[in-house]
C-alpha cells in the first residue's frame, strides 16, 4: 500500500463520509467547502487523510513488531483536545474503524484474510483507546 498511500488515504476518508455524511462538519477545513464541492479534490482533506492513514499504518506496524501500539504523549494530547473540540463520540470511532477496514480490504484484496483483519482491528482499537483516554483528560481540563 505504500506506493499508493495518498490515494488509499483519500479513499479511506471518502468512505468515512459515505458511511456518515453528517461527520463532514466535524472537520473545520471542510466547513467552508460548498455542498457541491468535490471532496476528492480538497487539498486539506487529502493532507489530513494521509496523516490519519499513516498513523493507522504505523500503529499496525508497531503492533506487528512489538505487540503494542505507542503514540507520543504530545501527539496524544493534541489528538485528544482536537477530538473533544470536534465533538467526537465512540460511535465515530466505529465509523472510522469500518471505513479503515473496508479501504484496506479494497486496496489489497488478494492479501486480505481474517488474520489480517484481526490485526488491523487490534491496531486500530489500541490507537483509538489511547485517543479516547486522552479525550477524557482533555474534557476534564
Amino acid at each position: 500500500m505504500k506506493g499508493d498511500s495518498a490515494a488509499i488515504a483519500l479513499k479511506f476518508f471518502l468512505r468515512i463520509f459515505e458511511i456518515a455524511p453528517a461527520a463532514k462538519p466535524m472537520f473545520p477545513f471542510l466547513r467552508d467547502a460548498g455542498e457541491d464541492a468535490p471532496l476528492q479534490s480538497h487539498p486539506k482533506l487529502k493532507a489530513h487523510a494521509v496523516t490519519v492513514f499513516v498513523m493507522a499504518c504505523e500503529s499496525a506496524t508497531q503492533l506487528r513488531k512489538t505487540g503494542d501500539v505507542k503514540v507520543r504523549e504530545a501527539t496524544l494530547r493534541r489528538l485528544g483536545a482536537t477530538h473533544v473540540r470536534a465533538g467526537v463520540a465512540d460511535a465515530h470511532f466505529e465509523v472510522v474503524k469500518t471505513a479503515l477496514l473496508d479501504t484496506i480490504q479494497g486496496a489489497v484484496p488478494e492479501m486480505w484474510t481474517l488474520e489480517m483483519k484481526a490485526a488491523w482491528e487490534e491496531a486500530y482499537d489500541q490507537l483509538a483507546a489511547a485517543i479516547k483516554e486522552e479525550m477524557k483528560l482533555a474534557a476534564a481540563a
